[in-house]
């Protein structure tokens, strides 16, 4: 797999220097230059099949030049030792998501990455994972890299911009682990880590990688779970659209790779919250940042997209063939606990917020078009927002078991929104 920057103005490099840099060095993102398509009959066969021996099918079409076959499904069977769920709720279809150890769809890419970090990772080797990190990405990242020798992670998320639940997922780890809590957005926080990856003074003092989005194998990691989705399906005969509760556009960027190889998706739905950068793209064609809003679907709290940049390249830039594939929906706070609290009252199926988002995605775009196969992707356990909701459903929810012990841990550091004092402390804690 060769991948080039979406700046165009570095060098092509295989997945594995990709996996250690992260960003190019022109800023970019990296892609595949070459995606490659799976036959019509490849997809039939993979129905009914578990979803490890889909993800290594596709994965050995990813990757065959890279890694052989055998460690290959080896890697895919450590990464992904989780279920993976296609549940009916009403005329629609959940893709549950978070049955992992984090209980969200973060699981998926952190653990993909990881292994193929341990992979690669020569055993003297020492490398620094900077992630910036709204709510769920942390926390998965910080559970699949937990113990790895010669990987430390660091992990800067909004102080007092997420959930009690996912702080505690975040600060209970220790070891090879530090979380930072900078008094700012999220967008604070993925701009230390992009300036950070273009610090020579960085460069020349510490290996830092990335293992939010930005980095390709993040998204490898995504791309399975789709044609999980499309072996479960009833009836594939019918067109599939996909809403995908968007924030950085990572998971809607792994969807349309999915297409590309080859599965029959019919559109997507890029469903938002009030930052809704990307809505604002589709309908005017301009690329503009705007200021991040604090809500309750936080992961989706991003007023600049990295993966947009991705997308883009992805349909050359051709703002019509963008808005061919994918519509756009925003939902307010208000919408969002509605639409749990009637959902659960209809049919005992209790919604986190992202996932609350995703099924109203799909509702407002079924208004418009007929849907036989609508799907859309539930992204967190509700228990994440403990608070939230069980004020909606007037009932208590508990975290698994399995959980408690990891809350017994809890400490991070506090750092105001300044990269200065970031890179000082990157550097007084790693050289």
């Amino acid at each position: 797999m060769k991948l080039y920057s979406t700046s165009h103005n570095s060098p092509e490099i295989p997945l594995r220097d990709a996996i250690f840099t992260g960003v190019a060095p022109d800023k970019g993102l990296y892609m595949p230059r070459f995606i490659p398509r799976l036959k019509p009959d490849l997809i039939k066969k993979l129905r009914g099949l578990p979803f490890q021996e889909i993800a290594s099918t596709v994965a050995t079409l990813l990757l065959e030049d890279e890694i052989p076959p055998a460690k290959l499904k080896h890697i895919v069977y450590e990464a992904f030792n989780f279920d993976v769920s296609l549940q009916p709720l009403g005329e629609f279809f959940a893709l549950e998501l978070f049955h992992g150890p984090t209980l969200a769809f973060k699981d998926f890419g952190a653990r993909f990455l990881a292994q193929l970090t341990k992979y690669y990772t020569p055993g003297h080797y020492k490398q620094v994972i900077l992630v910036a990190t709204s709510g769920d990405t942390g926390s998965a990242v910080a559970s699949a890299f937990h113990n790895i020798p010669g990987i430390h992670v660091v992990l800067l998320y909004p102080k007092d911009k997420i959930s009690r639940f996912q702080e505690k997922q975040l600060t209970c780890w220790g070891k090879n682990i530090t979380p930072i809590a900078i008094e700012g957005t999220f967008d604070d926080c993925q701009t230390f880590v992009k300036t950070a990856f273009s610090d020579s003074e960085l460069a020349l003092s510490i290996n830092l990688s990335s293992a939010n989005s930005i980095n390709i194998a993040r998204l490898l990691g995504q791309i399975f779970y789709y044609f999980f989705a499309y072996t479960r399906l009833p009836d594939t005969a019918s067109p599939i659209v996909i809403s995908v509760p968007s924030g950085n556009l990572g998971n809607l960027t792994a969807g349309i790779i999915a297409k590309r190889m080859g599965l029959p998706i019919s559109n997507f739905i890029a469903s938002t919250n009030v930052n809704d950068a990307f809505s604002r793209y589709l309908q005017t064609g301009v690329t503009r940042p705007l200021a991040t809003i604090s809500t309750l679907s936080n992961s989706m709290d991003v007023g600049n997209p990295s993966n947009l940049a991705r997308i883009q390249e992805l349909y050359n830039h051709k703002l019509q063939k963008i808005r061919q594939d994918i519509e756009t929906y925003s939902f307010t706070d208000r919408q969002t606990l509605i639409e749990i609290s009637s959902t659960y009252k209809d049919s005992g199926y209790i919604l986190d917020p992202h996932s609350a988002i995703g099924l109203l995605g799909l509702k407002a775009y079924s208004k418009h078009h007929r849907l036989a196969n609508g799907i859309f992707l539930a992204t967190a356990h509700p228990v994440k927002f403990k608070e939230a909701i069980e004020q909606v459903i007037n009932s208590d929810l508990e975290p698994p078991p399995e959980l408690s012990s990891l809350f017994q841990l809890s400490s991070s550091i506090h750092l105001k929104p300044s990269y200065k004092l970031f890179k000082r402390l990157l550097l007084e804690r790693f050289v």
